[in-house]
């Protein structure tokens, strides 16, 4: 069923591309911010709708709903593609084995990674979009609800005030924060006793709180338990670092030496148990792309994908280009050739996991994560098979594991897209070229972005500012394989394992009962290696989205309770997270950010009064309008 009769609408356009080309590139250097701070990305699809929807509305030929739409898969595309290069490439600037990120090798990772994840999925579309019926697809259903009502003047008008005042919001803190000095970005506490140490803390950063209320109640709870079992709990039983100093300096050298790896455990049992998870889906993937090339390709453009001598030529042409990137890192053929072929089986494994989970979760709450570490650690295995060892096996893990998450991310976000083009009734080809497109072009921002970010942020990309977690994690699990420096604390990951197994017993006994709290591994595991401070915001933006739709029932009607909450936090987090990086690029230029100058209380009253501000605004903003 499709929203809109699309036969003589206009689709494919020159306004289109400039728009969609443009929204991917500010879209990938926004959530190049956001991953390293937060260590997760949102969704970009439905904020590049309404964005198109507003510049169409300024353009003396308004735009059709399917114009929306590709500008949309161009953007999310770009998106997306931010999400795989973060977690893995910034590792090897903070294993040393580089001092910048290379242009070239970033760049060639990110494009060949990208389209190798859009053309593993389109052999599967019919799997996945067309044949799948069970499958919800929350988020593409929403991007497609917000197309239709963009073609109102009232739905327009709300979504462009409420995109537009969230980008306010959040640009005005990052600016107030992160240049003037006036407030801290985050408020945290600890204390020694009895040689134990007590931490609590919390960021005021609108963009978490925007998180939390995009990814809503249950996912946020799920963070901040594991953020709970860590630094309250965990923390305190650790007991008092070598290393000495303040309380705060104590406990945070126990969060980055022993809390992430006890995470890392439970990363890896939800890795395992979101594999299989979806092994039946699987199966009927690799059947399509068997059966790919018995099917014709004639048949209504709405059903017609890139023909298949397109999809095998750019296959091949990015397999040739990672076996490239593979060699340059290494400069060993044989490391080469099985690092290319543990990627081409993992990627085409976890197109279908990500697909699946896309269409089940939605793109925000897909386990990228735990795909990635799965990926890690079988490459590592294979490795030590083959008996490659040292710098060279760490550097071919991360490059392994770099491309498989570009194909997580990009094929997740293409199957999502490609769920709204078919409700809206657009060409699934088109969509394809124009993800094509936006992964090509936003591949090219990424190491420039990345060495802004590094370069001109206190502390660097690893530092307190911008953690990089995942990055951090998969630097710890290379080096672990071929390092006896670096050699991986098991036992503290033991104890993440048994976390983890215990939540998945809980969680099926959740889902026997028919509970509609779900107790998932992976957000916790996630809540487990973050830092705390941002668990407490993403806690209270769920429970914003919560007290917000109490007493509703249906699903549809949720999201359009909260569809102008949404596009709020959507623009916070867009503006906050450019701000971020403008404020890079004027440190680059010699304008650095002042330091505090207020008295302490002060300054801590200002944060106080700026983290209510924050809160009155969300809540204010995901009420329902009359």
């Amino acid at each position: 069923m499709t929203l809109h009769q699309p036969s003589s609408q206009r689709e494919l356009t020159v306004r289109v591309v400039f728009l969609g080309v443009l929204l991917s590139v500010v879209m990938g250097a926004a959530n190049v911010y956001v991953g390293l701070k937060v260590g997760m990305t949102v969704s970009a699809s439905i904020p590049a709708a309404v964005m198109a929807m507003i510049v169409f509305r300024l353009l003396p030929l308004r735009g059709t709903v399917l114009e929306a739409n590709q500008v949309q898969t161009s953007a999310s595309a770009g998106e997306s593609l931010a999400a795989g290069i973060i977690f893995t490439m910034p590792a090897l600037v903070m294993m040393g084995h580089w001092d910048s990120f290379d242009f070239w090798t970033v760049t060639a990772v990110a494009f060949a990674g990208g389209l190798l994840g859009i053309l593993f999925m389109i052999p599967m579309r019919r799997v996945f979009v067309v044949d799948s019926p069970n499958l919800p697809y929350p988020e593409g259903v929403a991007c497609a609800a917000v197309l239709e009502t963009g073609a109102s003047e009232e739905g327009d008008d709300l979504g462009a005030r409420a995109l537009i005042t969230g980008g306010v919001v959040g640009a005005a803190f990052k600016f107030l924060a992160g240049y003037l000095a006036l407030f801290r970005e985050s408020l945290e506490a600890a204390a020694a006793a009895a040689s134990r140490v007590f931490y609590f803390g919390s960021n005021i950063s609108p963009m978490l709180v925007a998180v939390g209320l995009i990814v809503r109640l249950n996912v946020a709870v799920l963070i901040f338990i594991g953020g709970a079992l860590s630094w309250l709990i965990a923390l305190p039983l650790l007991g008092l670092p070598e290393t000495g100093g303040t309380p705060l300096e104590m406990a945070k050298a126990i969060g980055k030496s022993d809390l992430r790896y006890i995470g890392v455990g439970a990363m890896v049992v939800g890795g395992v148990v979101s594999i299989v998870s979806i092994r039946r889906g699987l199966v009927a993937a690799v059947r399509e792309l068997l059966s790919a090339g018995k099917r014709g390709e004639a048949g209504d453009e709405r059903s017609r994908d890139l023909p298949r001598g397109v999809i095998v030529g750019l296959g091949l042409v990015s397999v040739a280009l990672i076996g490239w990137i593979y060699y340059h890192f290494t400069g060993g053929v044989g490391i080469t050739v099985v690092s290319t072929v543990v990627m081409i089986v993992m990627a085409f494994f976890f197109t279908a996991v990500a697909s699946y989970i896309v269409g089940l979760v939605g793109n925000s709450n897909s386990p990228v994560s735990g795909m990635t570490i799965t990926t890690v650690l079988f490459t590592g295995a294979m490795f030590l098979v083959f008996g490659f060892s040292g710098t060279q096996g760490m550097v071919a893990i991360l490059g392994v594991a770099a491309v498989v998450c570009c194909v997580a991310c990009t094929s997740g976000d293409v199957c999502n897209d490609l769920k709204t083009g078919s409700l809206v009734g657009a060409a699934p080809f088109r969509q394809q070229w124009m993800q094509i497109l936006g992964v090509l072009v936003a591949a090219f921002v990424m190491a420039p972005v990345l060495n802004l970010l590094h370069q001109n942020t206190p502390g660097g990309i690893g530092g307190d500012l911008l953690p990089a977690p995942q990055a951090g994690l998969f630097r710890s699990l290379a080096e672990g394989f071929f390092s006896e420096e670096a050699a991986l604390p098991w036992s503290l990951i033991q104890i993440g394992v048994a976390v983890g197994v215990v939540l998945l017993l809980l969680d099926l006994r959740l889902k026997s009962t028919g509970s509609g709290f779900r107790l998932h591994v992976m957000p916790v595991a996630v809540g487990m290696y973050l830092p705390f401070t941002i668990a407490t915001p993403i806690l209270i933006g769920g429970l914003i989205a919560h007290f917000a739709t109490r007493g509703v029932s249906s699903q549809g009607e949720r999201e359009r309770v909260l569809h102008r909450g949404v596009l709020f936090g959507s623009g916070v987090i867009a503006g906050e997270a450019l701000t971020g990086v403008g404020l890079a690029g004027l440190a680059a230029l010699g304008a650095v950010a002042l330091d505090p100058w207020l008295p302490a209380g002060v300054i801590v009253a200002l944060t106080l009064a700026a983290a209510l501000a924050v809160l009155w605004g969300f809540v204010r903003m995901a009420r329902p309008v009359s």
